[in-house]
């Protein structure tokens, strides 16, 4: 999400007469959009302004966006010298205000309201991370509340937005030259739109899975999205994958425990055989779907044998891939509030032991599809090979191989030769 904030930012204040520039030292005006997920996120950004200030002579504007902004509010101008404007979550529509306002004023900006009903979620081409690649915000915010979480309070309630706006969004995408567009939301399968205009004719148990036959309709050649939350997701998202190809064959469904008592702390609204369920119905798709997933290690009173139950559940799921975090609390969350009884030595204990088994499974995933032809959007020249390219599948693994710098944007078929943890390699077929 703060990428795409970032891009929408980018494309409102060049529409309102800013330029871009990659050179820090020339910029007139610096924003550093926060994330608060991760620990230490306002140490970091502290740490950046310094750098900026003690590296120019002359004095840039400095605002800092996101979620640290959206949280810390006006504190943040008391803890970090030199910050000229602050903007939260739902306020990235009005920088310009900020910034302009600043500039008359010269007095610090605070803006932490809510979003304009009218705001304009459409990215300029030149601004998008890649030409080829666009993230669509289908839903903002969480109503979970999962106890380690800080997002219900950084990006407010859900809000989804109208299908029907959608999918014409996705078609203006398709005719400037898109390929593959990613439907995004902290919970994207928690979608409910206030209406289901636009989605009325699809089939589906859910407003989710009407929207991605809706979005599957247009043509658009690829279509992932993330992150999926286990309580919302049901066997008829596999259906929909199933029987639209451009719905590509992958699923971030983070379980963030093995453990039922673990699970139950977290708020998770899951169990361990739900999630197991949803898993089962997953690998019995004939689309062979890549399966990843999210596991929080060390949370408050989480045993040996609730991180053995995590074992056994990465065992039982043969997970493609896994994002894997040692617990820290985060502010104002109800787990801030617990006792983080799971020492730091045991932590990283669990994580190293849990990251040993991620390579074993990453490794003996990839190796399987040597040998297998792969569709691969290809986004730039490769790092790792010699005049070669690189791009991701529509199972989300990135692929490696030689070929022509014109291929650049075009989806192409990869017959994988060699397969390394972090990447496989391939030659074009």
């Amino acid at each position: 999400m703060n990428v795409s904030d970032s891009e929408r930012v980018a494309t409102l204040l060049e529409n309102r007469g800013y330029e871009m520039t990659l050179d820090e030292e020339s910029a007139d005006v610096i924003l550093i959009n926060t994330c608060s997920v991760r620990e230490k996120a306002e140490q970091k950004l502290f740490t950046r302004i310094g750098e900026i200030r003690h590296s120019r002579k002359d004095k840039p504007l400095i605002g800092a966006l996101g979620c640290v902004a959206q949280l810390e509010g006006e504190t943040l101008f008391k803890k970090i010298d030199g910050l000229d404007f602050v903007i939260g979550t739902r306020a990235v529509g009005r920088v310009h205000n900020a910034i302009e306002k600043y500039r008359q004023t010269e007095v610090p900006v605070l803006d932490l309201g809510e979003r304009e009903f009218d705001y304009d979620w459409s990215v300029d081409q030149a601004h998008r991370r890649s030409p080829w690649i666009a993230f669509l915000p289908i839903i903002e915010g969480c109503n979970k509340f999962c106890t380690y979480c800080i997002v219900p309070f950084s990006r407010g309630r859900e809000k989804s937005f109208e299908g029907s706006t959608l999918v014409r969004q996705v078609l203006e995408l398709r005719r400037q030259g898109v390929k593959e567009i990613h439907l995004l939301g902290q919970n994207v399968n928690s979608y409910r739109p206030p209406t289901l205009s636009g989605l009325e004719s699809f089939a589906g148990k859910s407003p989710f899975a009407k929207l991605l036959r809706a979005v599957a309709a247009t043509g658009i050649e690829r279509i992932k999205f993330a992150t999926s939350f286990p309580r919302d997701f049901n066997s008829d998202i596999v259906d929909a994958i199933n029987e639209n190809e451009n719905l590509c064959d992958w699923v971030h469904l983070p379980v963030q425990s093995g453990s039922d008592k673990v699970l139950a702390a977290m708020k998770r609204g899951h169990t361990v055989s739900n999630y197991q369920r949803r898993v089962d119905a997953i690998r019995n798709s004939p689309r062979g779907i890549s399966l990843t997933t999210d596991i929080i290690v060390g949370f408050p009173g989480e045993t040996d044998a609730d991180f053995q139950k995590t074992i056994e559940l990465f065992d039982y799921c043969d997970f493609d891939n896994a994002y894997i975090f040692k617990y820290s609390p985060r502010p104002g969350t109800p787990a801030a509030a617990m006792s983080d009884d799971v020492s730091p030595e045991t932590k990283t204990e669990r994580f190293n032991a849990l990251e040993e088994l991620r390579k074993k499974y990453v490794t003996k995933r990839q190796e399987a599809l040597i040998g297998k032809r792969l569709s691969v959007l290809v986004e730039k020249a490769s790092t790792r090979t010699i005049g070669g390219l690189s791009g991701h599948s529509t199972c989300n693994r990135l692929v490696n191989f030689v070929g022509d710098a014109s291929l650049i944007g075009s989806v192409v078929d990869v017959i994988v030769t060699q397969s390394k943890v972090n990447s496989l390699y391939g030659e074009l077929g």
